[in-house]
């Protein structure tokens, strides 16, 4: 399953700041997490510098509880002359049986970035 997953960029647990009313990790954190993920996949792949152009698809299947441990996949998508969309899973690790539970998925696109913050090429 982790190669439909792609491969695994980023593992954290969420801290207690990362809670809201409802005992959930906040959706924006998960985002965040998921744009680091996806960006450091992104500036490998561009061999520099990007930045995050658009989200697509996101769906929250099930909520972060604390003390899961929070396991974002990447894996490129589809490429274009200077950006990249990148395809991202979440999964949450819950608990002594460490049961894996599907969190959200959604395809980031990221742009690659001359010295002047302006779209380059992307290399071959």
């Amino acid at each position: 399953m982790t190669e439909q997953r792609g491969e695994a960029a980023l593992r954290v647990v969420p801290g207690p700041m990362d809670i809201n009313a409802n005992g959930h990790i906040f959706g924006g954190w998960v985002l965040s997490q998921m744009d680091i993920a996806g960006g450091i996949m992104a500036a490998r792949i561009a061999q520099g510098p990007v930045a995050t152009v658009a989200i697509e698809g996101m769906k929250f299947i099930s909520p972060i509880l604390l003390g899961d441990v929070v396991s974002v996949y990447a894996r490129e998508m589809r490429r274009g002359r200077t950006s990249l969309a990148i395809h991202i899973d979440v999964v949450a690790t819950r608990g002594v049986a460490q049961t894996e539970v599907n969190v959200t998925s959604g395809v980031y696109t990221f742009v690659a970035l001359d010295a002047d913050h302006r779209p380059r090429p992307l290399p071959e």
